[in-house]
């Protein structure tokens, strides 16, 4: 519409396309819910009263709320392709999500850039785009490719590329780093997400001068507190892997809530069917205390001003008609959702499910040299170890220092101690690179698990008691294209293919769920004691994230940033 137009239309002047007559409208940018007719003309919200409108639909004191947006989120970690995602989520009351393609990118590329954007284009949900910042995550592991300042040139420019996703690398930015510097200035005064796990005191401001704006790695209040008050932006994180929001939320007792936003990173498909979306983390805050309207623009009208999306997370007069209606706001029953001023979906099922159609492709990127790989056979140097200790719900670890099991010389697991061998194969190049260490805290006592999603570099990660298990295991991950699988005893008990980058499916999400909770049920029948068993297994190789992370390259001390031996 031109603007004479929004501007006749807004003054009633012609009929609206709806009004939504007898609403409580949850009014994030208020603070406060109030009763209203709303009318909606060519996807934007008119204006407030009774106008002239082709379609009337009383909500008879349901309460009207701004769309879900999903502030930091991996869609690849979803292990759907994006239109299956949309699919899922719409429903649920997610309209809008800034996604970091980082998982996909450290394998393909630009071609995995430009794939997550060429395959949300034109969804009711709406898909923004971070640029990775760290493509390698480290230079301390091999990865499918490297991005530099220079391919971010070419996205700087694009509509739905908001600015640079979470800067991994703060050391590189403290040090000065030329091409960590020369990536934060192309996005000029764009949006710059952080990624600063523990920093503080000087080397915080330090960060945040350099322009990083947000962090989602805060573990504790006082953490979260000291970010919060030099400036940045708190992102409270629910996710299937990292649940970071009861320690969390006692932040808004004494600090004021619109510099925080939910946030995912991330959500498999077993929680998105059973828990549902951000509309859970919503849910789980008010029963935690939060009052409901504080709970919502913490999913609505804060991400949309830190991100700086006009028009979006609120319903005022000229934003876009995305939104939510509700037969109850304190538990957040979610009976209709609108699109672009279009009902979409209605008690948790998509109207037009044919509108969203799935694409089928494959990016295959499985090359390992396995004659180099070998046994996984380590002969030992000494019986003092360093051991990754898992951590429960979250994907920091622990340093542990302790006797190794040792047989014939050779380095085993040792299942009385929980105590098992981790191995991480390189899988892009070919080159063969394989490093193999020890991790306390699976509880597997046999088999093993393997999976080519392996954050961030994303080779392949397998855990096991067995060495011949581990390679079964490893194997079977390679042979489908990607993906996961469980083996015991030279079996293969279950697995996921991934064919896209190794990363996701290009299967509906209630077989690719089925197949994900067949592979947990085995991981818990060999033993496995955590609740998301292949969600933490990917995490262990993520070498920005403290205390101890392993790579195709090594035992990796994530807190010195260098290569630790595994004997002492």
């Amino acid at each position: 519409m031109e603007l004479a137009d929004k501007i006749r239309i807004a003054l009633g002047n012609e009929p609206v396309d709806l009004l939504l007559k007898n609403a409580q409208l949850v009014n994030v940018f208020a603070g406060n819910v109030h009763e209203a007719d709303i009318a909606v003309h060519q996807g934007l919200f008119i204006g407030f009263g009774d106008y002239p409108a082709k379609k009337t639909v009383d909500l008879k004191g349901r309460y009207i709320a701004p769309g879900l947006i999903d502030g930091h989120v991996h869609l690849e970690s979803s292990m759907l392709d994006i239109p299956e995602f949309a699919r899922n989520v719409l429903p649920l009351g997610t309209l809008a999500v800034v996604t970091d393609p980082h998982e996909i990118a450290n394998v393909l590329g630009i071609d995995g850039v430009r794939y997550i954007l060429d395959s949300s284009e034109g969804l009711p949900l709406r898909v923004f785009v971070m640029f990775p910042s760290c493509v390698p995550a480290t230079a301390f592991e091999t990865s499918g490719a490297e991005l530099t300042h220079l391919d971010m040139e070419v996205f700087k420019d694009h509509a739905r590329v908001l600015g640079l996703a979470e800067m991994m690398n703060y050391p590189g930015v403290l040090l000065g780093d030329p091409e960590v510097l020369a990536k934060i200035k192309v996005f000029g005064d764009k949006i710059k997400d952080g990624h600063a796990p523990g920093l503080s005191g000087k080397e915080l401001c330090a960060y945040i001068i350099a322009g990083v704006g947000s962090d989602h790695e805060c573990t504790t209040r006082e953490e979260a507190e000291e970010k919060l008050r030099k400036g940045m932006r708190v992102m409270i994180r629910e996710g299937s892997a990292a649940k970071n929001m009861e320690t969390l939320l006692p932040l808004l007792q004494d600090n004021d809530s619109r510099n925080c936003f939910f946030v995912t990173d991330d959500l498999d498909p077993h929680d998105i069917l059973e828990k549902g979306h951000i509309n859970s983390l919503v849910k789980k805050a008010i029963r935690l205390g939060v009052h409901p309207v504080k709970a919502l623009q913490m999913a609505t009208i804060n991400t949309a001003s830190y991100f700086r999306l006009r028009g979006l997370g609120a319903i005022l007069p000229g934003y876009h008609a995305d939104f939510i209606v509700m037969d109850r706001l304190e538990d957040l029953s979610i009976v209709e959702v609108y699109a672009k001023g279009q009902k979409v979906a209605e008690h948790g099922s998509l109207l037009d499910p044919g509108h969203i159609i799935p694409e089928k492709k494959t990016l295959g990127s499985i090359n390992v040299l396995w004659d180099k790989v070998g046994s996984l056979e380590v002969k030992a140097a000494s019986e003092r170890v360093n051991i990754i200790g898992v951590i429960p719900d979250q994907i920091v670890t622990k340093k542990i220092v302790d006797r190794a099991r040792v047989v014939d010389g050779y380095l085993k697991s040792d299942v009385a101690s929980d105590t098992l061998k981790i191995a991480v194969i390189e899988r892009h190049k070919g080159t063969g690179n394989h490093a193999i260490a020890l991790i306390r805290g699976f509880g597997l006592k046999n088999g093993a698990l393997a999976s080519s999603v392996a954050h961030d570099s994303h080779n392949i990660v397998v855990v096991g008691v067995e060495e011949k298990d581990m390679l079964a295991a490893a194997h079977e991950v390679a042979r489908q294209g990607g993906g996961m699988a469980a083996a015991a005893n030279g079996d293969i008990l279950a697995s996921l293919p991934l064919p896209i980058a190794g990363l996701m499916s290009d299967r509906p999400i209630h077989e690719v769920r089925t197949r994900l909770d067949e592979l947990v049920h085995a991981a818990k029948n060999l033993g496995c004691t955590l609740e998301h068993p292949f969600a933490t297994l990917s995490f262990m190789a993520l070498t920005p994230i403290p205390e101890i992370k392993i790579t195709d390259r090594g035992l990796f001390d994530s807190v010195n940033f260098r290569y630790l031996s595994l004997f002492l």
